[in-house]
């Protein structure tokens, strides 16, 4: 990505994902960057980043969204993560055994 906003190193969460930028009269797809981070020292919260390729959108200006969370917020979304994970490893399983029959 270009003109990249937020600091992209071998720490970023994940580099490359799949996303979408909806509003009330565009969609664009692109990838980009997930990164979930705290402070080094004396953090205060958690940060979650998203930052879509400004190269793929004509919609959007190049930015990076932030979500700041108290710890009791960031285990309740990786405990949603971690719930909705499961689904989908279910689900492709159970396809997968239905191609069997």
């Amino acid at each position: 990505m270009t003109d990249r906003v937020l600091k992209v190193n071998a720490y970023t969460t994940l580099d490359l994902v799949d996303a979408t930028a909806e509003g009330h009269d565009f969609e664009e797809s692109a990838y980009a960057t997930l990164n979930v981070t705290a402070a080094r020292r004396d953090p205060e919260h958690v940060e979650l980043q998203l930052e879509l390729d400004n190269t793929e959108l004509d919609s959007l200006p190049a930015h990076a969204d932030t979500v700041t969370l108290a710890p009791e917020q960031a285990r309740s979304v990786a405990a949603a993560l971690e719930r909705h994970a499961e689904r989908v490893e279910d689900a492709a399983n159970d396809s997968m055994g239905a191609d069997d029959d």
